[in-house]
């Protein structure tokens, strides 16, 4: 009986210990845990050792899957046991004061967002709330050869879903009158010209630190082309006076304006001449109060042009701040990437799974809090890295795990014939140990389907056990197995199989993969996995994350075809 309640206990905390640590149990972790658990009863730790050994080495034999399976079965609470809730806080902001710090998000209106602009997003977002500041949307649409209309209110709707909200909301475009003073300001004072140098001639003086002869243009003639540019002139730019010797190539006269006669999305014909990034996003922070406004790390090389610009036109100077882009291995996140895979239809769209887009993700099955997770815990750092799409995914099951219902789906499936079998009604709940889920209610009688690849290896005369119902032994194996009923009783160490009803729903399942390997495009990246799933599943709503049962996580979409799912992860 002693060595029964050692073994029991040891049984429990070694399975545990192995899910927690990716299948392989520590036995000195499991050994304190048993000894804690037995302590009060009297049992002397020599007697506990040799059990705990063979137990965890028998734990360490299964697969992750079964592990798992047997802690449902024997203690769920284990496995689902509450956790602490982790923090996720960003560091302290520099030169901050509560109740003055103001941040911004400024996407160019020229797609839809991905997971990086999602980091950007959320810092500035979490940051505005840590000092009961003030957060602004500031759309920098000075681009109308790619902005488009559609990416206004797109982009309002997924920073909308990621859950953040803003205080102020404007488009860099309403602002052109001030900027076209400003830029006369520097006109007026010295620090721009107009210049109508080709761009390659401009490349090779900035190569060769070399000023072009449109530098030592007067005032005068600055101010009247520049008029003449609003206008009607082309070919011409607007430069800043910087230092053409200068190490830093961004303070070689950098372009301010140019001309761009696409007729713009809001604006229309009303502009003709648009600001670069280096002039409106010095400007703009400065104008609307921004105090602590976030770049990532490619833009550092442009700081010194940032505060240069702003001193020059005696603006505020707010305090700059940098990180560096987020990179997932095998995933395009810039829109020079995404792009052409839609234009060339490679991809289905801005949603499809295998992209990073915000909508990509959230059609796979990745939760808003598990992204918000996600970014925080990489925090403010400078150093670039690539980071695997597996820390997300972490993120993203400690969140769906305990509330996601569970569902039996049969992957290749064969018939299975149990001619004695009783007729039941059997009531599985979706999830072991999150009753607040409720049940689902099969009705079996003699004809199951189940995976090939749980029935293949096992040879005739084997007993296995149709999970969470009863004890077959096979008679027979071709085309269709042949199996006798045996009984209820758990029987120790037998394989749990899947299984479905005659009732069975078709579906099928996308699974993705890396869209680049070797920065090569990956023409294997979507999978189509065809099965059957238990009949509930018609009980699902249409974008309901659930767990099909040693597969993974899978969002729901119902469609005029039937039921299809989207992998999300294991």
């Amino acid at each position: 009986m002693q060595i029964e309640e050692i073994r029991e206990i040891a049984l429990k905390y070694s399975l545990q210990n192995a899910i927690q640590f990716n299948g392989k149990a520590q036995e000195k972790a499991v050994l304190g845990k048993v000894i804690g658990a037995l302590k009060e009863k009297g049992y002397n730790p020599r007697d506990i050792i040799p059990i705990v050994k063979k137990v965890v080495e028998e734990v360490n034999r299964l697969s992750f899957d079964i592990q798992r399976e047997k802690l449902e079965e024997i203690a769920p609470e284990l496995l689902y046991r509450e956790k602490k809730t982790k923090e996720y806080t960003l560091p302290p902001l520099p030169n901050a004061e509560k109740g003055k710090v103001v941040t911004r998000f400024p996407p160019e209106p020229n797609g839809y967002l991905h997971i990086g602009h999602a980091k950007a997003a959320i810092m500035d977002y979490e940051y505005a709330k840590l000092y009961d500041g003030k957060f602004i949307l500031r759309f920098d649409d000075t681009n109308p050869d790619k902005d488009k209309l559609e990416f206004y209110d797109a982009q309002k709707e997924d920073l909308q879903w990621l859950g953040i909200e803003w205080d102020e909301e404007y488009n860099t475009s309403d602002h052109l009158s001030k900027h076209y003073k400003l830029a006369e300001q520097l006109i007026q004072q010295g620090d721009a010209y107009v210049c109508n140098c080709t761009p390659e001639e401009i490349k090779k003086n900035r190569k060769n630190r070399i000023a072009c002869k449109c530098r030592s243009n007067s005032i005068e003639e600055n101010l009247e082309l520049w008029e003449g540019i609003l206008s009607h002139l082309t070919g011409y730019i607007l430069r800043l006076k910087g230092d053409m010797k200068s190490d830093n190539t961004a303070m070689r006269d950098p372009t301010l304006f140019r001309i761009i006669e696409t007729p713009h999305p809001i604006q229309g014909d009303k502009y003709r001449v648009w600001p670069t990034y280096d002039f409106a996003g010095a400007v703009e922070d400065s104008i609307s109060g921004v105090t602590h406004p976030f770049r990532t790390k490619e833009y550092e090389l442009r700081d010194e042009c940032y505060f240069y610009l702003l001193d020059k036109l005696g603006l505020r100077r707010p305090y700059l701040l940098e990180f560096s882009r987020l990179s997932i291995e095998g995933m395009p996140v810039s829109k020079r990437k995404i792009n052409p895979l839609i234009e060339k239809g490679v991809v289905t769209g801005f949603d499809d799974i295998r992209l990073p887009t915000l909508r990509g993700l959230k059609r796979r099955g990745i939760t808003k809090q598990a992204i918000r997770n996600f970014v925080i815990s990489q925090g403010v750092s400078k150093t670039e890295a690539t980071v695997s799409f597996s820390l997300l995914e972490a993120e993203n099951r400690k969140i769906l795990d305990p509330i996601a219902r569970r569902f039996f789906f049969i992957k290749d499936p064969i018939k299975l014939i149990v001619e004695n079998a009783p007729e039941k009604k059997k009531a599985i709940p979706y999830h072991p140990s999150n009753r607040e889920l409720g049940e689902r209610i099969f009705e079996t009688d003699k004809i199951f389907y189940i995976p090939f690849e749980d029935i293949d290896s096992l040879r005739e005369g084997v007993i296995f056990r149709l999970k969470d119902l009863f004890n077959i032994r096979i008679l027979e194996k071709n085309k269709v197995v042949y199996g006798e009923y045996i009984g209820e009783e758990l029987i120790p160490d037998t394989l749990r199989i899947q299984w479905t009803t005659s009732r069975y729903i078709p579906i099928t399942v996308f699974i993705p993969h890396s869209l680049y390997i070797n920065d090569e495009f990956n023409e294997n990246s979507l999978e189509e996995i065809h099965g059957i799933a238990e009949e509930s599943i018609k009980n699902t709503s249409h974008g309901e994350i659930i767990q099909f049962e040693r597969f993974g996580f899978v969002r729901i979409e119902h469609t005029d075809k039937g039921i299809i799912g989207f992998f999300t992860h294991r």
